[in-house]
């Protein structure tokens, strides 16, 4: 099967594209598959890798973040595409790739990937605490309008986990297929932790091992609202010595990195790109303090769970769908005092009952990467033996409701 995905945010200097993409080459080898990856780059090229190939389209940078950059001509897109006569075209984006992909006239399979809730990732992260989601949702009715508008030139539109599905069915989305995504838990598995290191963090942070290792992962961007839990570990801090271990980096570092200069004992660790590390990080934390409510997984927040690592999490999105009262607790999304509240209390429980109950349900509830590519080819294979059969692959049901429940492999 030949795959081509037009992906928007893939860039060789950014974060969890990156990661993933580079994972879906590796599964096309194994399953025998072509994929192809047309790419916004600094020039026109082709990169041969293992499963297929990058084809890098010269187009202009983006003004608020220099690792990305923007598909501009539709021409070179569109030739890009007819060159590799896709059995499937895939749309990773629901902004300009997405509409290329939606709008170019081939005969294969069009699949849209939603791998973001745009309503949630930025009118929610700006406007919570002065409105209610439900408000916020049917203030950008607009929006919802233009993901049906969009979504209706796709065969079918697919996500990573059935509570979005669910989400984007209440607002009128059709057609919806769950791929659910998965971490690498041959690296993030329990047994890591490790106190030297739990140790040498702490003292990073300026403490003694006798403090609590807080720690947090994640893109420095808006929807992960990493100055509010700088906020909420200093509340915290007035009950108890904690250090604060931030892992990441983005397009608003400087910004955290001046909040974290006016806190104490939070120390910015930059991003720490060797998984290994990362997972013994991971499991060495007393516990994971998470801050976006707009993830449609939560890869750390999974990855946490995987190495025994117990969490606070905002009580709503892709975070909250893996948290439990066995091994969690949640906050209202950007309250400060709440997420500071939810740290003590989670804090002032018996790490070694969490981290078992952590990993237990991580055996249960995450998959790999390996079974989330088995089952979104499975699903491209399908659409095709559709279009075969019938020569119509658009799915003409209704919305799911609110209430159903969606497995990973419906069509």
């Amino acid at each position: 099967m030949k795959i081509v995905d037009i992906s928007e945010f893939y860039s060789p200097t950014g974060g969890g594209v990156r990661q993933y993409v580079n994972r879906k080459f590796l599964a096309a080898a194994r399953h025998g598959h072509d994929l192809v990856v047309i790419a916004p780059g600094t020039e026109d090229r082709v990169e041969m890798r293992v499963g297929g190939k990058i084809v890098w389209i010269k187009t202009p940078q983006l003004p608020f973040d220099a690792n990305y950059r923007m598909f501009w001509s539709k021409r070179a897109v569109f030739a890009a595409i007819d060159a590799e006569a896709p059995d499937v075209l895939e749309g990773s984006s629901p902004w300009r790739g997405g509409w290329l992909a939606a709008k170019w006239p081939g005969k294969a399979v069009k699949l849209l990937f939603m791998h973001a809730d745009p309503v949630a990732v930025y009118p929610q992260t700006l406007l919570m605490g002065k409105m209610k989601p439900a408000t916020i949702d049917k203030l950008f009715g607009w929006y919802w309008a233009y993901l049906r508008r969009l979504a209706g030139h796709f065969d079918g539109t697919v996500v990573a986990g059935s509570w979005l599905a669910k989400r984007f069915a209440r607002y009128g989305l059709r057609n919806l297929h769950v791929a659910p995504f998965g971490v690498e838990t041959s690296w993030f598995k329990p047994g890591l932790r490790d106190e030297a290191l739990r140790t040498a963090m702490l003292a990073q942070c300026g403490l003694g091992p006798e403090a609590a290792l807080v720690l947090n992962i994640g893109r420095h961007h808006p929807e992960k609202r990493v100055h509010t839990l700088i906020d909420a570990v200093s509340i915290a801090q007035q009950d108890r010595a904690i250090g604060f271990y931030v892992v990441g980096d983005g397009f608003i570092h400087g910004s955290i990195k001046t909040k974290a200069e006016s806190a104490a004992h939070v120390h910015l660790a930059g991003w720490l790109k060797d998984r290994t590390t990362l997972a013994r990080v991971l499991a060495s934390a007393d516990v994971l303090l998470h801050g976006s409510s707009a993830e449609t997984y939560g890869f750390a927040v999974a990855e946490a769970l995987c190495c025994g690592t117990p969490v606070v999490v905002p009580n709503s999105g892709g975070a909250a769908d893996l948290a439990s009262a066995a091994y969690a607790e949640t906050y209202t999304p950007g309250d400060a005092a709440a997420a500071a509240k939810s740290l003590l209390a989670l804090l002032e429980r018996d790490r070694t009952v969490l981290s078992a109950a952590a990993a237990e349900a991580a055996k249960r509830r995450i998959g790999d990467l390996d079974s989330h590519f088995d089952t979104l080819f499975a699903l491209f294979t399908q659409a095709m033996q559709r279009k075969k059969l019938s020569g119509v692959v658009r799915d003409t049901r209704p919305a799911i409701p609110e209430d159903a429940d969606v497995a990973p492999e419906a069509l």
